[in-house]
């Protein structure tokens, strides 16, 4: 038993809570502080016998993310009241009406709100496609259920420390697929920066360390770089009297990580590791002029790029983002983005939504702009699409995308997300338009409905009212609003046929004696093996199940039966039953174990070697596929599936051989074949498969597929050729980079 101190405890239940009382700068008045308190006092009593995985007392939980609420979020006494007592009636003997009864009818709804998606958060469970729908409906509600969901998953990210291994990899998978992205829609930067360096650190945590430790190590130099760079600056605003703020903000370590990954480079090689900001303190109605006076006063002595240049002053991001960047050339030769905007905008980069209640009537494109977004998102979400999953990659579509600008006939702004096809900017306009969509004409120049479009591009819808939705539309569009109109009109068109196909079943079953009843309706369901009597009826209608001749059936007394179960019945029921949870969860998987008892095969889509991080996969059709837990495929997998992932680890076995594929490029150089070859083959003893060389103008790029045992042998091997003179970069490819 382990004995604990609770006067210390309690001390520091209180130093903590007088911490959150700080942070709520906007509950000063003694009204909202003993709102807080009450809402405290109650969380503490509810949760006094609660201890988190740590052996902290669980009301640490509910302060801490009381305090990111108030602090990072800036949100209201309501939204602290709320996050106080989230987990009480989830965990507790609270109920609802308790809350509505010593709160108000507005705290009920959004501790509701947050009731109904906890099982988010319980570590027995994954969280399906359908809690993150869940969560999304509360849009429909009340914003701050989102927001405090969102500070909940942070303090959860910020304590993973004290799970297991593999509810860390699933959790951190969950963050990065749906709670940064929705962050960042939210404009909560800070907050979605943080999440996805959380979660890299758990995904990948050698990465992580390695960056991070390069980032502490360049510290003093970039603090010196930013001093000399601002120097001339510095001194041009002070002329101007300009009232400001110089400050230097680092990439982030998952920012820099992701461009290591895409570019395929070293740390070293990341030229922007960094940005310059300029803070200006104007008023409102100034704050556009002064930006640019800046900016005019920073390209006197840095020349600028003109292709980096973005003002989204002008125009807002959907999001609320106002700011000015710019890239300009540094006395050293290093590109340099300079960033430049108001402190009311700063304000609002850094805590997003919440922000523009403080300056309400202040930045009403901006918020209208979030409020359309809101809008859409509950449209789509009041479709009830039936495929939970689908309707979340749609809508994560338009979460993270760079936006452009188009313009109506009329000269009206609409925001669409980079990549938007005519199509989309129809269905954005109207979902009338958009079904009725037969062309359109962009800058007067009549296009294809797939034509993508550009910032700046003025279109120009045509209809006809002949037109109606097509299969093929779904390829090409990228907005959820268009993929959720078109999916929704085909179902429709669907269900007409199918009524066709289900007269046409019943006349059938009259002519054969058979009575129209679900029974027989699932006997040839299971027969024909479709999932819905839906899609059997459709398929009756289409010709692609001739009914004219009932093969294999009998009627007996108004009933079909079949004599003898068929392969395809067979394999129906083979389907469902993998589909099932995993059975024996607890078991690991032993890769390379002969006594194993389940069947394995190394997913090819990124090839995992001993000693990489893994887990196993059940698949629809009942097969184990080990992956890397840093698979491109690994995100969408734990998140989404969770409860088919089986733990797994590599066993002890020597002399195994696996293939992986290495790139290295670097200065073309007589012998260096020879050089490169000989460490591969007499140094390290390795079995190569295949190797090739490029050269051109003087740089070479080469590939070789080698045979190892496990990671610690191909990284020997890795940094002995990065070693080798003249060669820069050397990594272990991907498949999917090797097409």
């Amino acid at each position: 038993m382990v004995e604990r101190d609770t006067e210390a405890e309690k001390k520091e239940i209180l130093r903590r809570y007088r911490g959150l009382l700080r942070a709520a700068t906007r509950s000063r008045s003694p009204q909202d502080r003993r709102r807080i308190r009450k809402a405290f006092n109650l969380a503490l009593e509810a949760h006094k016998e609660m201890r988190r995985k740590s052996g902290e007392p669980y009301i640490y939980h509910p302060i801490a993310v009381a305090r990111i609420c108030a602090e990072e979020v800036g949100l209201d006494t309501t939204s602290i009241v709320c996050a106080l007592l989230h987990d009480t009636v989830e965990d507790t003997y609270i109920t609802l009406d308790d809350i509505q009864n010593l709160f108000g009818k507005k705290e009920r709804r959004i501790i509701d709100g947050l009731t109904k998606i906890s099982g988010v958060f319980d570590q027995t469970s994954s969280m399906q496609a359908e809690n993150f729908r869940k969560m999304l409906l509360t849009l429909s509600d009340d914003i701050r259920v989102i927001l405090i969901k969102i500070a909940d998953r942070l303090h959860n990210m910020r304590t993973l420390d004290h799970m297991a291994r593999e509810k860390q990899l699933k959790i951190a998978s969950e963050t990065l697929f749906m709670y940064a992205p929705l962050a960042h829609r939210l404009g909560l930067y800070n907050i979605k920066t943080e999440l996805e360096d959380l979660s890299l650190k758990y995904k990948e945590p050698e990465q992580y360390q390695e960056i991070s430790a390069k980032l502490a190590k360049t510290k003093a130099v970039r603090t010196r770089f930013i001093n000399k760079f601002a120097v001339p600056i510095r001194k041009a605003l002070d002329a101007e009297r300009i009232d400001y703020e110089i400050k230097g903000r680092t990439k982030s370590i998952f920012s820099i990580w992701s461009k290591m990954q895409k570019k395929q480079v070293r740390y070293e090689d990341i030229y922007d590791v960094f940005a310059i900001r300029i803070i200006v303190d104007t008023p409102i109605e100034q704050e556009k002029a002064e930006a640019w006076k800046v900016y005019s006063i920073v390209t006197d002595f840095y020349q600028p790029n003109p292709d980096r240049l973005r003002d989204w002053i002008s125009i807002p991001k959907g999001n609320g983002y106002e700011s000015l960047h710019t890239t300009v050339m540094s006395p050293t030769g290093k590109w340099v983005e300079v960033q430049i905007r108001s402190r009311r905008m700063d304000n609002i980069a850094e805590k997003g939504f919440a922000a523009h209640w403080r300056y309400k009537g202040d930045t009403e494109s901006a918020e209208h702009n979030l409020d359309n977004w809101l809008a859409q998102i509950r449209e789509v979400l009041e479709s009830h699409e039936d495929d939970a999953l689908a309707f979340i990659d749609d809508f994560k579509l338009n979460l993270f995308s760079e936006e452009i600008y188009i313009f109506t006939p009329n000269g009206d702004l609409k925001t669409l997300p980079k990549g938007a096809k005519a199509l989309d900017f129809a269905f954005h306009i109207h979902s009338q338009v958009g079904s009725q969509c037969i062309g359109a004409k962009v800058n007067h120049k009549l296009v294809p409905l797939s034509h993508e479009l550009r910032s700046g591009d003025q279109v120009e819808i045509i209809v006809s009212k002949k037109q109606t939705p097509k299969e093929d539309w779904l390829s090409y569009v990228v907005t959820a609003r268009a993929k959720q109109k078109i999916k929704q009109a085909l179902k429709e068109e669907r269900k007409k046929v199918a009524a066709e196909g289900k007269d046409t079943l019943r006349r059938k079953f009259k002519n054969i004696g058979a009575s129209f009843l679900s029974v027989n309706i699932n006997a040839l369901q299971d027969h024909y093996d479709v999932e819905t009597a839906t899609e059997l009826y459709y398929r009756i209608a289409k010709g692609n199940i001739d009914i004219k001749k009932l093969k294999g059936f009998t009627v007996d007394g108004g009933r079909l039966s079949f004599k003898k179960r068929d392969a395809s019945q067979q394999k129906r029921q083979d389907t469902k039953s993998v589909m099932a949870p995993v059975p024996g969860k607890k078991e690991v998987l032993l890769i390379g174990d002969e006594a194993q008892r389940m069947d394995y095969t190394l997913a090819r889509c990124c090839n995992p070697i001993p000693g990489d991080d893994v887990f196993g996969f059940v698949t629809v059709n009942g097969e184990i596929k080990v992956h890397r837990v840093n698979c491109p495929n690994a995100t969408q997998l734990l998140s989404n599936y969770a409860y088919r992932v089986i733990k797994t680890r590599w066993a002890s076995k020597e002399l195994e051989h696996f293939e992986v594929t290495v790139q290295f490029s670097g200065i073309d150089d007589v012998g260096l074949v020879q050089r490169i070859t000989n460490i591969i083959s007499s140094d390290m003893n390795v079995n190569m498969k295949a190797i090739s060389f490029e050269s051109n103008d003087g740089i070479f790029d080469g590939l070789v597929r080698v045979q190892v045992h496990d990671t610690e042998h191909l990284h020997v091997m890795i940094d002995k050729l990065r070693n080798v003179e003249g060669v820069l970069n050397v990594q272990r490819m991907e498949p999917g980079q090797m097409a």
